[in-house]
């Protein structure tokens, strides 16, 4: 064993034997229990950040720590490749998608292989090959055959620097989920998978998931949005038409005196055309696309509207309501129309003032008349029916049930839920995309590729149009084709891409059997590894991603391909990295590296000399420079170093806060650890491991022994319970501090088999964290097979049980000594020994004792 640890060199070494030996390949073991540990997959846009190596560390512990608990474990890596994000970076960087994609699929897969985590490479798999996303398309087509896809022309969120279509979950606060941007509504004939008919079941095994997060499963709740209400159909005025609206207060339905549809309603301009207000109303709705249409947003707008030229007519009472297009009323909530009842809601009380609609009171307070004309507010608040025929004096809460049964008697409406989910929309107008499997021909309409004819591949050699545009459209190798129902030339391909996220939404099926080329997957594969037992990614993925795993596992188990609705038993969402941002005057934020530290503390820019803004810490970005690159601290300190820093510095799901320091922290406790067992070595050649005669063993090693299985029990439990990977890392810096407390020059054999029962123990712990140290330590101490290999070590409860504790003694409340005790000592014994310590007796002076105050294995108060 070499005097000095030298990372660089070790790690090479090992990483070469892991690849040959194949150690981390998975393979299906009946008569074994599976473990299938997974990290979300990374998107190929640029190298990896110290978010991903953080992300992939944690589970890489587990992945190890389960394999050396006897478990058959899988742990796969592939790539997100596909989509925006992809296409976007080689837009910025002037390349083609494909090249783009391509090289930092290479760049990243050699980092993360010099970070030496346990993937089963042999299964790695791209989103973007054809042999991929041909069964995507495979399932699409199926999806279309069930009704579960459908197409059809609707307002849809548009992002114009990203010329796409975005699903209303990849909205965030009226912004471009990748691109930042404001986001508006056009119409647009669009794919859509049909989300919502799972709708109450995703909602139902929200409650079924107790091992995700409760605050993931809560956003899922409130995305998919139950709302138990009635359904009500106001006839429009001279039309056929006929607006249908949900409520959850049908209570408050005689006191509807006007009906607001959303912009984007499709009977705005169907009502309004040829009135007078036709130009009013077209100008309203293009102004209101213009805007963020997310429901927080619009809670901070003045409520406006504008009257299209038609009434409706309240079923229940014969009231003509004028119908009026508003910002307020959304097209994903409900129906898309609201019937306002200006005296029992305060948005409708504002929007009914402001334009000088009536307003009806129709839920009376028991203790208080209220008058429409002269309130200040909308009333809320439960109450007696008033103003509402046949159902004067009844509770506002019985007559929501009676109400919606009149309703259905009469055929005017009807009990039902409404949920706030809506269909997921998969068409994206990019290039960098699957292919959707469909022809559009003039003469049979849209007509499903045969699936012989796929998979429809992606040319990859197509140049993307200015600002980025899809090609597709343009290509005619690609786009013009002959239709597979009638045979005639002219037919066109469908030039939309599928969303991103279909790709990630069941790629976790597809590592069960990568090259699986006659389906999906290998049904018995995926039947032994599925579900995933632990996930692990990001917290900002709850209702992208995760919500869409979900929905097409329930498409899956709809069409017999897999026995199970939830794709991730357990979930870890892993907070950010952080780090202070540093600004210069003159060049704005700045790299770490183009700041100098002097000597007084001061920071200074190295491009100017200028002094440089400490700013406050925040999640590691690019835009802000308070980065580290991977890299550097691979070549500086090595993987082992970054690994342990990324799992000491805290907790897994709190946010990790960036420190030099504890770099540097981390890289000392490893050379302690390879000093500690260099100096052992040479005395423990030969030695077996572990005492044979616990009770013969002396002082300072029968203590050692004990402290060995108690740092086995705190490890495996914190491993076990919480991932708390910080806290195991101190139980085993306690165990090694209190190793190198001791001399072994004079040790006997009983002496030397302790120290390589707690040094050997040592490397066990450790060896799932820093795995290439402790591959090295563990054949210095003369093991042949690989440490991954070695059985999880166990502890005897009897013997990490202390015979001693320390008891700490005061004198008037001030620490004045401290003693060993018996465990079982009572209180007389504490109060005889601490009165008779010589340090006590100083203290005390002769002064009259008053009070011993004794806490049992703890302390010994004397007040004199």
């Amino acid at each position: 064993m070499d005097s000095q640890y030298h990372p660089q060199a070790i790690e090479n070494k090992w990483q070469k034997r892991w690849q040959n030996d194949k150690l981390f390949n998975g393979v299906e073991a009946p008569d074994q229990k599976k473990y299938y540990l997974l990290e979300m997959f990374p998107y190929p846009s640029g190298k990896i950040h110290m978010g991903h190596v953080r992300n992939y560390t944690i589970g890489d512990v587990v992945a190890r720590y389960k394999r050396m608990r006897g478990f058959n474990v899988l742990h796969p890596m592939g790539w997100d490749a596909f989509g925006m994000p992809a296409e976007n970076a080689a837009i910025a960087n002037n390349t083609h998608p494909a090249k783009w994609t391509y090289d930092n699929i290479d760049a990243m897969r050699v980092q993360l292989k010099r970070l030496g985590f346990s993937y089963d490479w042999d299964r790695e798999l791209a989103t973007c090959h054809p042999e991929y996303y041909r069964w995507e398309q495979w399932l699409f087509l199926k999806m279309v055959e069930r009704g579960m896809a459908y197409r059809k022309e609707s307002y849809v969120n548009w992002c114009e620097p990203c010329q796409t279509v975005l699903a209303n979950e990849q909205v965030e606060a009226g912004m471009c989920w990748r691109c930042g941007k404001p986001v508006r509504q056009k119409k647009l004939w669009q794919w859509f998978f049909k989300i919502t008919d799972f709708a109450e079941d995703l909602l139902v095994h929200c409650d079924m998931l107790p091992g995700w997060p409760d605050k993931v499963t809560t956003m899922q709740r409130n995305w998919i949005g139950k709302s138990v209400g009635a359904e009500i159909r106001f006839p429009v005025e001279g039309s056929d038409a006929v607006i249908s609206v949900f409520t959850t207060r049908q209570d408050t339905v005689f006191g509807a005196t006007f009906m607001c549809l959303a912009p984007e309603h499709p009977l705005v301009p169907e009502l309004s055309a040829g009135t007078d207000q036709e130009a009013v109303v077209a100008a309203f709705v293009e102004r209101i696309s213009l805007q963020e249409r997310s429901s927080k947003a619009i809670e901070n707008y003045e409520k406006e509207g504008v009257f299209i030229g038609a009434y409706c007519i309240n079923p229940m009472n014969g009231r003509q309501m004028p119908i009026y297009t508003a910002n307020f009323a959304l097209m994903e909530y409900g129906t898309g129309a609201v019937m306002s009842v200006p005296a029992h809601d305060q948005r409708d009380f504002d929007f009914a003032r402001k334009y000088d609609l009536p307003i009806i009171v129709v839920v009376s307070p028991d203790d208080q008349k209220l008058d429409g004309d002269t309130m200040d507010e909308a009333y809320t608040g439960e109450g007696s029916m008033v103003n509402s025929g046949d159902f004067n004096g009844t509770a506002n809460r019985q007559a929501m049930e009676d109400i919606a049964i009149f309703m259905e008697k009469n055929g005017i409406g009807r009990k039902t839920v409404s949920f706030r989910l809506r269909d997921w929309g998969i068409s994206r107008q990019r290039y960098w995309g699957a292919p959707i499997p469909v022809i559009h021909c003039d003469s049979c309409g849209i007509v499903p590729v045969p699936e012989s004819d796929l998979p429809i591949v992606l040319p990859e050699d197509a140049d993307l149009l200015e600002g980025g545009r899809s090609p597709l459209s343009v290509l005619d190798d690609f786009s013009k084709t002959r239709c597979p129902q009638c045979g005639r030339d002219g037919a066109r391909r469908e030039t939309d891409t599928m969303d991103t996220f279909v790709e990630s939404s069941w790629y976790f099926e597809r590592y069960c059997s990568p090259r699986c080329d006659t389906a999906m997957f290998d049904k018995d594969a995926v039947n032994y590894w599925m579900p995933v037992d632990q996930y692990i990614g990001g917290v900002e993925h709850a209702i992208l991603h995760l919500l869409y795993s979900r929905y097409f596992t329930r498409v899956l188990e709809s069409l017999g391909l897999v026995k199970f609705k939830e794709p991730f038993t357990r979930l870890l969402t892993q907070g950010m990295v952080c780090k202070e941002t540093t600004a210069c005057p003159e060049h704005g934020f700045l790299f770490p590296e183009q700041v100098a530290e002097n000597g007084d503390s001061r920071r200074t820019c190295l491009q100017c000399g200028q002094p440089v803004t400490i700013g406050r810490v925040e999640k590691m970005s690019k835009s802000k420079k308070n980065v580290i690159d991977p890299d550097v601290l691979l070549g500086e300190y090595g993987a082992d170093t970054t690994r342990l820093f990324c799992l000491f510095a805290a907790p897994p799901e709190r946010d990790l806060e960036w420190s030099e320091q504890g770099v540097e922290g981390s890289y000392r406790f490893l050379q302690r650890v390879w000093r500690l067992a260099e100096s052992w070595l040479p005395l423990l050649t030969g030695c077996e491991c572990g005492p044979t005669n616990i009770q013969e063993l002396k002082e300072p090693f029968r203590e050692l022994y004990r402290k060995t299985h108690e740092t086995i029990k705190r490890v495996t439990r914190d491993i076990d319970e919480r991932f708390h990977f910080n806290t195991v890392i101190s139980a085993v810096m306690e165990l090694v501090n209190a190793m190198q407390t001791i001399d072994g020059s004079d040790s006997d054999d009983a002496e030397k088999r302790t120290m390589r029962f707690a040094l050997e123990t040592t490397v066990l712990l450790l060896s799932p964290i820093v795995p290439h140290f402790c591959e090295e330590l563990w054949e210095a101490l003369g093991h042949d097979q690989s440490v991954l290999l070695s059985k999880w070590p166990t502890f005897d409860d009897a013997a990490a049980v202390k015979s001693e504790v320390e008891v700490v003694v005061q004198v008037n409340g001030k620490l004045r000594s401290r003693f060993s005790a018996a465990l079982a000592a009572d209180a007389q014994t504490l109060k005889q020994a601490a009165l008779a310590d010589e340090r006590i007796i100083r203290f005390i002076d002769g002064k009259p004792v008053k009070k011993v105050i004794t806490v049992k294995n703890k302390l010994v108060n004397i007040v004199v």
